[in-house]
């Protein structure tokens, strides 16, 4: 007997373990918004189409007074290597508070860039995969913030002959 409901029991969970999405319970959370992330990517994407910058730039863009260089790596990375005068707000850090005290203006300009904008071999830029590149995560994020003014470094580029001056830890050799 104690088999058969067991058996039962099993039979049961399997089928709910299989029934389509629609027909599982929804797990509300009005802290997370899927379809709202999704089209605000949209947006940001469409955005960001105008706001990629040359090297040449984005370093003529850093010199201009008002300018934010916002590294959103990890502050260990950070500390080891990163663009001269960059601010790190590392990427889960993000946050109304956070911004506030950083970036108080959404008008202001915010230049971007990540680990995939230079070349494999730099430890304090480990390469992601490119679907998941901390630009793409940092334009959205900030776009979804209402911060407009943020360019992002386009090219991929080799620190070693990079006209960008880098600080840190790390030494560059030029």
């Amino acid at each position: 007997m104690k088999l058969r409901l067991l058996l039962a029991a099993s039979l049961v969970f399997g089928v709910a373990l299989r029934a389509p999405a629609a027909e599982r319970p929804q797990m509300a959370n009005p802290s997370i918004d899927m379809a709202g992330h999704l089209r605000v990517s949209g947006e940001a994407a469409r955005h960001r189409q105008t706001h990629r910058v040359s090297e040449k730039e984005f370093i003529r863009m850093s010199r201009q007074p008002g300018t934010v260089i916002l590294d959103a790596r990890s502050p260990e990375k950070y500390d080891e290597l990163h663009v001269k005068g960059a601010v790190n707000l590392s990427f889960p850090d993000i946050s109304y508070e956070s911004l506030g005290r950083l970036l108080p203006d959404k008008k202001t300009r915010i230049l971007i860039y990540c680990n995939n904008n230079f070349g494999e071999g730099v430890p304090a830029f480990p390469v992601k995969a490119v679907t998941a590149a901390l630009n793409l995560s940092t334009f959205i994020t900030l776009y979804d913030y209402g911060y407009r003014e943020v360019f992002e470094l386009a090219p991929l580029l080799d620190v070693e002959t990079s006209k960008i001056e880098f600080e840190g830890r790390a030494r560059v050799s030029r």
